[in-house]
This record gives C-alpha cells, structure tokens and sequence, in this order.
C-alpha cells in the first residue's frame, strides 16, 4: 500500500511539473489566436507538417510553453511508422521531427 501512494505522489508530482512548463490551450482560445494573427491556420500548419513527413495526420495539439505557441503533431507514415512533429505555430517553421516509439 505505501508503494501505491508514493508511485501516485510521484505520478502527480510528475504530471503538475510538465504542467507547469507547458499548457495545452483550447479550442476555443486557439481559434481566437488565429483570427488574431499570433498563431498560422490549422491547414497552414498541418500542410507544413506533412511536407516535412508525408503521410497521414493522427493527432494535433496545439501547446503554449514561456509565451511561445508550439503545434504538436503526430503522423502515421506509409510504412506505418508513426512520428512526432513540432512546429512553431506562429511562423510553420518544423522545429523537430523524432519517429515514435
């Protein structure tokens, strides 16, 4: 039992530190960045996302880390390798591509 709760103790600990670096921002605000300006369009970002690795979109996420927007996303290849792309969601620039594990 006392395994139990030091494993959650560190599990959360864990969890609220990442949180604390990066935020997912919602919908809603994401939308409102765009309209604004600070961020590039969903379809800009995800074009630039499939020219650095062509296949197909999984998943998106849109994070906002020390005031700089970072779109995440993830692509399943022809092979079926599936990787991990970050992009600089004000300007489309890839920032990283990593094959996932």
């Amino acid at each position: 039992m006392k395994k139990l709760v030091a494993l959650t103790c560190t599990t959360i600990l864990t969890l609220g530190t990442a949180s604390a670096f990066a935020d997912d921002v919602r919908i809603d605000e994401a939308q409102a960045l765009v309209s604004k300006g600070t961020i590039q369009s969903f379809e800009k970002l995800n074009e630039a996302a499939l020219a650095a690795r062509a296949g197909t979109i999984t998943g998106t996420e849109l994070e906002e880390t020390a005031g700089k927007y970072v779109y995440e996303v993830e692509i399943r290849d022809a092979q079926g390798v599936e990787w991990d792309i970050d992009i600089d969601a004000s300007n489309a620039e890839v920032l990283k591509i990593d094959q996932d594990d």
